[in-house]
């Protein structure tokens, strides 16, 4: 999916000050929020510092800062803001998994250990290998189902297929389930098509229900695979500030800012528990989020191509969300790893 919003960026050399970033000097502030206790707070004038020396990133398109619910921060650059709807690609993971939360929150699904082939069975190859059986929700969500990957260089291959779904279940397997990470937007594809068969509804229209009451939470436009079935894991159209909400139910424990609860602190819990390890990133993996260190805090993120990421630093009530250009590889030319730079400069700009 293209949003319409996205160019191609030539790209630049990165500045050489852009290392200065990691030296801004720390201040503390001791305003007291109505969320949180007297402690370190983001300085304002250092964020704005740091911002305008993002703008080095080239592909970097918007960033938005909170801390305890507030925007302290927020820029977008070259003609986007934070409020423009981007393909946010596989940082759509967090959603598909918040939604199986949910779900199970509700009882539509049993447990993570839940085998998927009888939900799934109408697109069960004719005959299979047994450990399809064996299966679970949970394996899906931390990408240990052991089926050959989807994403990479077999991501063309699948997509044009005239069934994803029966696709995805037809790889063949290359780790028994519960194995060694093989990162797959196939498997996250499959708990979209789980969750419209057991409850007859579309994955946008349960998205639009579950989060609705979720303050700034909004799906621009979503694609949907041949048989309608919206697409786990990808190709998903929020802003920043969208993302930036999703971020903020989870450093919230699952509530909104008025209270109401949407996610169970449990599912939280799951989700940022390791799993598994990525060996693209090196980081820890729960379910749809990485799970890395940064500056001595702990920090879960979620990533998608092209560097839209977002961050959650509980112990410092922080969440930051980052769009970039959605048609430039991220890890290959250098620009996760500025970006990662970049998060670590706003913990450090107190």
């Amino acid at each position: 999916m293209n949003t319409g919003t996205s160019c191609r960026i030539a790209w630049m050399l990165r500045w050489p000050l852009w290392l200065a970033m990691l030296a801004l000097p720390p201040s503390i502030a001791l305003a007291q929020t109505a969320e949180a206790a007297v402690g370190p707070q983001l300085d304002a004038r250092g964020l704005q510092r740091v911002l305008d020396r993002a703008e080095a990133l080239t592909p970097l398109k918007a960033v938005v800062v909170a801390q305890h619910g507030v925007i302290v921060a927020e820029r977008g650059y070259r003609g986007h803001s934070t409020a423009t709807p981007g393909n946010i690609k596989s940082a759509s993971k967090i959603i598909m998994s918040t939604l199986v939360g949910m779900a199970i929150d509700r009882g539509v699904f049993q447990s993570v250990e839940q085998k998927i082939a009888p939900l799934l069975e109408e697109d069960l190859p004719a005959e299979y290998d047994s450990r399809l059986a064996q299966i679970t929700i949970g394996n899906l969500l931390s990408m240990q189902a052991g089926l050959a990957r989807t994403s990479g260089s077999d991501y063309g291959r699948w997509i044009v297929s005239n069934n994803w779904v029966r696709a995805a279940l037809a790889q063949p397997f290359v780790e028994d389930p519960g194995g060694a990470m093989l990162y797959s937007t196939g498997s996250t594809h499959l708990l979209s098509a789980a969750l419209t068969r057991a409850t007859g509804r579309s994955t946008l229209e349960l998205a639009q229900e579950w989060l609705g009451p979720l303050e700034g939470f909004y799906i621009q436009d979503w694609q949907r695979d041949p048989q309608g079935i919206y697409f786990g894991g990808n190709q998903m159209a929020m802003s920043a500030r969208s993302l930036l909400a999703v971020g903020e139910l989870y450093r919230n424990g699952g509530t909104t800012a008025p209270g109401k609860r949407l996610l169970s602190e449990e599912w939280i819990e799951r989700s940022w528990q390791p799993r598994t390890r990525s060996r693209f990133s090196g980081d820890d993996y729960g379910y749809g989020w990485f799970l890395r260190h940064i500056g001595g805090h702990e920090v879960p993120y979620a990533w998608g191509y092209g560097g839209q990421m977002l961050f959650v630093v509980p112990s410092l009530g922080v969440t930051v969300a980052m769009m970039s250009n959605d048609e430039v590889p991220a890890a290959r030319t250098g620009h996760r790893d500025d970006l990662l730079r970049l998060m670590s400069a706003i913990m450090n700009a107190m």
